[in-house]
């Protein structure tokens, strides 16, 4: 019997190799070598096989920097909420903190990603007086 394409069930001429009993024995025969069954043997293979360089380094910080202009408009209520996520991801080991806690706002119209970064005097949120960094 020859192989037919777009039907990959009948990629080859035995019709026993695709019913369940055998499907069954080679899961088993999987699970007694060490390899698992189903879809854990590639989860497994696919994590095993990630890069380092494809992980997120980094974790813990507790630091939250905001614009100053930005903090000045800012509740203290809200300062405290943002703050108080920032210390909870970083105890947790987390590189970001909740997304539920994003300022809008903060960047204003037409400011490229750079003038922001670069133009603005940035503080941190929970003591003002201090520049990001210190």
């Amino acid at each position: 019997m020859s192989y037919k394409q777009g039907t990959p069930m009948l990629h080859c001429a035995a019709t026993v190799m695709h019913s369940k009993p055998w499907n069954k024995m080679r899961n088993r025969t999987a699970a007694v070598a060490g390899r698992g069954d189903g879809n854990k043997v590639g989860l497994k293979h696919a994590e095993e096989k990630r890069s380092p360089l494809n992980k997120q380094k980094g974790g813990g910080t507790t630091k939250t920097c905001l614009p100053a202009a930005k903090l000045r408009g800012m509740s203290e209520e809200e300062r405290e909420k943002l703050v108080n996520a920032k210390r909870s991801a970083g105890a947790k080991g987390k590189y970001k903190r909740s997304s539920s806690t994003n300022v809008k706002g903060a960047r204003k119209k037409g400011a490229t990603l750079r003038d922001w970064f670069e133009k603005e005097d940035w503080r941190r949120v929970d003591d003002p007086s201090k520049k990001c960094g210190e």
